[in-house]
């Protein structure tokens, strides 16, 4: 795994390499996730420290959509690049990072899994593995409004977006979401042994049993107490306090928070019915494949 700046390296088998994917659609968990393993290498690694840092939080977790990551083979800015020589060179800049760890990286990600331009979103032949997070699109909806600042209406819209993208900026390079059942479907419609997939609503109900079985996903075996210490420090009141101390870098400047209620099942607060059957008409097939379609949910999206 990635080592830190001081060159400690979270524990990881020495004989597996590549990448761990931690992947989501936005606003379905990745920072959560990101938090807990970092906490859980801080404890597994002697680290004292009440909580890690949460603008420390890609210490031991990469990200690969800096652009000067793909400047150095695109040979210009990404901006003045197109998509797609940025797609062509995205394979190429997985595989550095790959080749750059000793054992697993850990890289974030909200690209979906599919062919981007004749090439892959998710460069599979340097891939160990993926944790995916999945989230009720109901409650997404909510919280990515929130993030991007714009109207609830519009981003129930771009959630069902085909092929949906995000821009090139100064300092990194395009994502590639799709909608939000593309996503869903295109990192669990075929399930592989390497790939963990978890239920955001899941860790706030049974955090043990969920954040333990993605420890030992990983490998990691911790036992109960520091398990729990784990959990407790990367709780999503823990991430609230530390935000609302220190700030946190990757908020962007649309939201008021990063860290906002972090609930699950707050669409029966917000949304309206027309809203809930825009949605459920949209992304029921993967709702119902994880057990958000309920009866209370087809019902209030019928006409």
């Amino acid at each position: 795994m990635p080592a830190s700046a001081d060159g400690a390296a979270p524990p990881s088998p020495d004989t597996v390499n590549g990448i761990v994917w931690v992947a989501s659609y936005p606003k379905s968990g990745n920072t959560w996730i990101r938090a807990f393993l970092h906490n859980l290498f801080d404890i597994l690694n002697g680290v004292q420290t009440k909580e890690h840092d949460i603008n420390a939080i890609n210490e031991f977790t990469a990200w690969d959509l800096a652009a000067s990551r793909y400047e150095r083979h695109l040979g210009k800015p990404a901006k003045r690049a197109t998509r797609a020589e940025i797609a062509a060179a995205r394979p190429i800049v997985q595989a550095e990072m790959a080749d750059q760890t000793q054992g697993l990286a850990l890289v974030k990600t909200h690209h979906a899994l599919v062919m981007d331009r004749g090439f892959p979103a998710i460069n599979l032949k340097v891939t160990s593995g993926a944790i995916y997070v999945v989230r009720n699109p109901l409650d997404v909806a909510i919280s990515f409004s929130h993030h991007m600042g714009i109207d609830l209406d519009d981003t129930i819209e771009r959630m069902a977006l085909p092929n949906t993208e995000t821009a090139v900026t100064d300092t990194s390079v395009y994502e590639v979401y799709g909608s939000w059942s593309e996503h869903v479907r295109s990192w669990t419609e075929r399930p592989q042994r390497a790939f963990h997939v978890l239920r955001y609503e899941d860790m706030l109900a049974s955090p043990v049993v969920t954040f333990g079985a993605l420890a030992r996903h990983l490998l990691l075996t911790p036992n109960a107490v520091q398990l729990i210490e784990a959990i407790d420090r990367s709780s999503f009141r823990a991430l609230q306090r530390q935000e609302a101390k220190s700030g946190f870098r990757e908020k962007p400047d649309t939201a008021d928070t990063f860290f906002r209620v972090g609930k699950a099942g707050q669409w029966k607060d917000v949304l309206t019915r027309r809203q809930i059957r825009r949605i459920v008409e949209t992304h029921g097939e993967q709702m119902r494949r994880f057990g958000y379609l309920t009866d209370d949910i087809a019902h209030l999206a019928k006409g």
